[in-house]
């Protein structure tokens, strides 16, 4: 259901609020008394009992205050039923002259409020006379269903017969969308002729306006900033005007601004409400010009300010401020205690936001807050669901994404084109390819998501040939994610030729520009294929800036086929846009010991060392039961160790009967190669596959696959020894690494040992 802005909401109350309605006559006194608390309990929301009091009232009266107070009650408290109804009951009384003009404005924004803009513009056309309440009515709603176009039509054909009013101006100003800045600029030169300008309620439409429309890249010019500009200008500003401007600010991810003109704000004494706060906590973590240690003092001293105030009694700021603080890098045990200490009743759309801001941060918290959920009776929604299983998605198997696809049946949202891609993408995250498959299947109507999830899937999956297969089904324009999810399932099967035409179509078949993701993706896919020359020429060929992970491509290229001179070059431009990250550092360290130059490999280290860039430690997690189990390298921190250790020195015989080789070629130290050897034997994945060899009577090892989560890919030695496991053991084996599935069966991977 369409919801009225908070604009438009303004302009009906403004405009039908001064209408002056005629004084029914004809009346006796008692039904005037009845008519008159009719109206009463409209006014004050009761819109049920009103229209039920009004309906027993013989001979039914037709009073046009009555029937436009209803409807303007229904409007405004989006009672679609019972504003039908009431339309129906007015018609069918068939009075002998017809809804006056007064009525029959009330009507049109009612249908408008409803997104009925079809009866709205009926009703609008068949008006013998019409007024400027009239046009702005359906402008209002135009503006509300985001129709630009129509909603300037009929502005244009408004100034033919009335001069606009502030209401006019500010309802069509919110209708501007980034691609429509042509037009809100002519609404602007129309405001600035007729004075209006300076109004109140244009001057904060245009602040809207302008904030959503103007995308301010690289370092922010507060000089080039119109929608400041139009704030800076105001004689008089409100509420509204000042939580226009920080939300603004927050809308184009200047955190900083927001802050500092709340700040400003509450030292004039102007006071804030619950959208003030909100925009201000949305900007908490988007302010790239304040250190980590500024934002967080703010977040306390905020904290304290609606603790003062009384707004953490308001559940939408208590949620905010725990997403703040959660982003902010804030303990997670505090979070959930700030949430759980809320004294305020938890809705579904309360326990929605907690479950988002933990999925971002720890899903596995987030999984226990939907179960409680679920213990207070709360029916889960859409949206739940949807951010539930965005978090199963990062967990090994399958069995969770199961039980809430369960629960979603039962809802009766099986036929949610939403819900659907998300199991989708659920399923292809834990490995079932085959289940992804089979919603996709399911799914009723399709959108553009729909077929961009399971090409998606396909490409982590490593399936590019049932990737382009699906493509060529498609029957809703592609869009950009469309074409990434292609080129990765390229990349990752080594389809060169493929990949070359599908980047080639994008602009000259579907007329969509190539962004910086896609360019990493043809980086990657001439890179592995050996051919660095042409995707070196690619990178310096590229219309914008490279990225970081653009160069990350490139690097990843040069480390598999030697380059190390374009290596260096490129280990430094990453460097340079991602100083945290460790992989300029560690790709060539790698590629130093490959070459068994040790003295520049330990150079690297103690560069890396230097700039206090720590390298992301190698994890992987397997599930067991009901427990997630977590494996580091050597295994030092689990119960079972030794045990696990023990079960690895038989396997590892066994393997190497089969011909297991150990690849020392990337140890860092020149050491004797029995120690070399001994580190590979202990990687995370290697100790997570012994651990459920070892409770393979467990519920969920008993099948014939073993499922392990890394967070770092997979590496060569550790690649070779899935391999040959997964034919010794009979079993297949999954590995979901950083980058993608390797499915290990019968001494095979699915991804033909390319990635």
């Amino acid at each position: 259901m369409l919801r009225p802005c908070a604009c438009a909401r303004r302009i009906s109350h403004r405009a039908f609020s001064t209408i002056n309605l005629p004084t029914p006559s004809g009346l006796n006194l008692q039904t005037n008394n009845l008519l008159g608390e009719v109206r009463d309990l409209s006014t004050r929301g009761q819109i049920k009992e009103a229209l039920s009091l009004f309906y027993t009232l013989q001979p039914p009266p037709h009073c046009n205050q009555t029937y436009a107070t209803l409807f303007h009650a229904c409007a405004r408290h989006l009672c679609i039923h019972e504003g039908l109804s009431l339309h129906h009951y007015m018609v069918a009384q068939k009075p002998i002259n017809s809804p006056d003009l007064f009525v029959t404005n009330h009507l049109i924004n009612m249908y408008a409020k409803f997104g009925y803009l079809e009866y709205a513009n009926q009703l609008f056309d068949e008006m013998p006379r019409r007024n400027i309440v009239s046009w702005t009515a359906l402008i209002s709603g135009y503006a509300q269903r985001g129709e630009t176009e129509n909603c300037f039509r009929l502005f244009a054909g408004m100034l033919v017969h009335y001069q606009p009013n502030e209401f006019a101006f500010a309802s069509v100003l919110s209708s501007c969308a980034e691609s429509d800045v042509g037009y809100g600029r002519q609404v602007h030169a129309l405001a600035l002729k007729m004075s209006l300008d300076a109004c109140v309620y244009v001057a904060n439409a245009l602040i809207t306006m302008y904030s959503k429309i103007c995308n301010h890249g690289g370092v922010y010019d507060v000089s080039k900033d119109e929608a400041w500009n139009v704030f800076k200008s105001m004689e008089f500003r409100n509420l509204i005007s000042w939580n226009s401007m920080i939300a603004g600010f927050q809308y184009r991810g200047l955190g900083a601004q927001a802050i500092h003109l709340f700040i400003q704000m509450y030292l004039d004494g102007n006071g804030f409400d619950r959208a003030t706060l909100l925009s201000v906590l949305s900007s908490m973590c988007r302010s790239n010009d304040l250190d980590e240690n500024g934002v967080t003092k703010f977040c306390f001293q905020l904290h304290c300010l609606t603790i003062k105030t009384g707004f953490t009694l308001k559940i939408e700021v208590a949620t905010a401020l725990v997403k703040a603080y959660s982003d902010l890098g804030g303990d997670i045990a505090d979070c959930y205690r700030l949430f759980s200490e809320t004294s305020c009743h938890r809705d579904i759309v309360a326990w929605t936001g907690i479950i988002t801001t933990f999925s971002e941060r720890d899903p596995e918290e987030a999984l226990f807050l939907f179960r409680q959920l679920c213990q207070e009776n709360l029916l889960p929604d859409r949206y739940t669901f949807s951010i539930v299983l965005k978090a199963y998605a990062s967990l090994a198997t399958e069995r969770h994404a199961l039980a809430v696809h369960s629960q979603v049946i039962k809802a009766g949202f099986e036929g949610d084109t939403v819900l659907a891609n998300a199991l989708i993408h659920a399923y292809a995250r834990c490995g079932s390819i085959a289940l992804s498959k089979q919603v996709f299947d399911g799914i009723e109507f399709y959108d553009v998501v729909s077929w961009n999830t399971m090409l998606k899937a396909y490409a982590l999956c490593g399936q590019a040939t049932e990737a382009l297969q699906l493509f060529s089904r498609m029957d809703v324009k592609p869009d950009s994610a469309t074409f990434v999810s292609l080129l990765c399932a390229c990349s990752h099967a080594g389809l060169v030729e493929e990949g070359t035409r599908i980047f080639d179509s994008m602009l000259e078949r579907y007329s969509i520009v190539p962004q910086l993701d896609h360019y990493a993706c043809m980086v990657d896919i001439l890179g592995r294929a050996g051919m660095i020359v042409e995707a070196e020429e690619l990178v310096s060929r590229m219309p914008m800036d490279p990225d970081s992970v653009v160069w990350s491509a490139l690097l990843g290229s040069c480390r598999k086929h030697g380059k190390t001179q374009l290596a260096k070059l490129a280990a430094n431009r990453l460097k340079e846009l991602a100083p945290e990250d460790s992989l300029g550092y560690v790709q060539m360290s790698n590629m130093y010991c490959s070459d068994g130059n040790f003295g520049e490999a330990g150079l690297v280290r103690k560069e890396m060392k230097g700039s206090r860039v720590k390298k992301e430690p190698g994890l992987s997690w397997i599930e067991i039961g009901n427990r997630v189990h977590e494996f580091s390298s050597g295994g030092r921190h689990h119960p079972e160790r030794k045990v696990i250790c023990s079960k690895l020195e038989e396997l590892i015989v066994r393997l190497k009967e089969m011909g297991y080789v150990p690849d020392t070629s990337l140890s860092v130290h020149d050491v004797e190669e029995e120690h070399k050897e001994e580190q590979l034997y202990h990687h995370s994945e290697k100790l997570a596959l012994v651990f459920a060899i070892i409770n393979e009577g467990s519920s969920n090892c008993s099948r014939t696959a073993i499922k392990i989560m890394k967070n770092i890919r997979i590496c060569v030695d550790c690649h070779n020894f899935m391999k040959l496991a997964s034919n010794l053991l009979h079993k297949e084996i999954f590995v979901r690494d950083s980058n993608r599935f390797h499915h290990f069966h019968d001494g095979i991977c699915s991804c033909n040992d390319y990635w």
